[in-house]
């Protein structure tokens, strides 16, 4: 695997001279601070690998620009309204600008709304650290009681409900503002966020769209981009759901392999694969990653990995970040499978047999604490999961002991 790191940009707590430091080659950017929607322009892109290729100091970093996470579909795509056709030109002028710049890996995501969704960004460990949460006590307070959507006790048990309407009752002001903020906040690094009244505009505007449609959606937008991305030699590679399971009665179409299969077959291309991020498609017990891993490893462009532990085995529960090694996912058995699916592809002669990958997120750990980095994404954690994960890799590559050997 090829190990990146998630970098947000020049106002990153995280430099590019500390990115060389903890030992990753490459850089998962995005131009952030552009509107969805609107055309990543080639000096904007020049730009942002200049600056992932610069040190303070004006030395060369050694870094490149591998993956762009994200290039935002927007809630127009989605929705097939507004100004949705247009947003799909801009789209595809965004993919021949980067493909000019050399950038090849393209991830994205088809979330409605909402991107990943936490209640608490700095839940505390037991060790003194902290993590991020998604409590669904604490979602169903937010989605009953502060957003006040119509119907939305239907969608929760009877004690989901109970314990959602006691919380919300012991709230503060100052409390259900912080909750609201930590479920709104959007896309990572984006300077766009919605309010209550956004989204509930956003709710009003789905309607009736279900599953079936959005998944229709989905595949018009995928039958439009893929076949540029494909004369370009780009990937684009649609992350899972974050959490994968509904939220505000809206559908979900990224939550399991199953869901995986149908958009990968119902757009057959080599440009069209999947971004397996472990620790999202993790918050599900049905989700098998190493097994996901196998079976749809050669659409695999990009991988996340970080772990989650689970507060039980319902498919919409509660939990919280672990540490890379300590969750429910048996990460040394879905890092074999990667293995495995790279010596496959170097075999049959695949120009990306080296499969892009990047330590995601990580617990608030030492200086860390109180330097309010991105939520998830602080430097510290994150190498620490870095050198967990490497060490496993480094074990399963062993040219003597490993998995890879001849």
């Amino acid at each position: 695997m090829r190990q990146t790191w998630r970098w947000f940009g020049p106002k990153d707590l995280c430099s590019i001279d500390d990115i060389t430091q903890v030992g990753a080659v490459g850089v998962v950017s995005a131009l952030h601070h552009v509107p969805n929607g609107v055309v990543w322009t080639r000096e904007e892109i020049e730009k942002r690998k200049s600056e992932i290729g610069t040190r303070r100091d004006g030395t060369p970093s050694g870094l490149t620009w591998d993956v762009v996470e994200s290039l935002p579909v927007s809630e127009d795509i989605k929705k097939q309204k507004n100004d949705w056709r247009e947003h799909i030109a801009n789209y595809k002028t965004s993919l021949r600008n980067l493909a000019d710049s050399g950038i090849e890996v393209i991830c994205y995501n088809f979330m409605p709304v909402l991107d990943w969704t936490r209640t608490n960004l700095t839940w505390t460990l037991p060790n003194g650290g902290s993590c991020m949460r998604f409590d669904i006590n604490d979602f169903a307070a937010f989605d009953i009681h502060i957003l006040q959507r119509r119907g939305a006790e239907a969608d929760f048990t009877n004690a989901i409900v109970d314990e959602a309407a006691r919380r919300a009752a012991a709230m503060s002001e100052d409390d259900k503002k912080r909750l609201a903020r930590n479920v709104t906040m959007g896309l990572p690094g984006s300077t766009e966020s919605l309010s209550l009244d956004d989204v509930r505009e956003h709710l009003a505007q789905y309607g009736s769209i279900d599953a079936d449609q959005l998944r229709q959606h989905f595949i018009d937008f995928l039958e439009e981009v893929v076949p540029v991305a494909e004369d370009l030699g780009l990937r684009l590679c649609c992350h899972p759901d974050d959490p994968p399971f509904s939220l505000l009665g809206l559908p979900r179409v990224m939550s399991t392999e199953a869901d995986y299969r149908t958009i990968l077959e119902a757009v057959d291309s080599p440009a069209n694969g999947a971004t397996l991020c472990s620790g999202s498609l993790g918050a599900r017990p049905d989700n098998d990653l190493p097994g996901m891993m196998e079976r749809l490893g050669s659409k695999v462009h990009f991988i996340h990995l970080r772990n989650v532990k689970r507060d039980g085995e319902a498919l919409r529960d509660s939990f919280y970040e672990a540490e890379h090694l300590a969750g429910d996912t048996d990460m040394v058995a879905l890092i074999a499978a990667i293995v495995r699916e790279e010596a496959r592809r170097k075999a049959e002669g695949r120009a990306d047999a080296v499969i892009p990958m990047r330590p995601d997120h990580g617990q608030d750990i030492l200086d860390d604490l109180g330097r309010r980095s991105q939520p998830g994404y602080p430097t510290i954690g994150r190498m620490k999961g870095l050198a967990e994960l490497r060490g496993v890799m480094t074990a399963l590559e062993h040219a003597t002991y490993g998995l890879a050997k001849p």
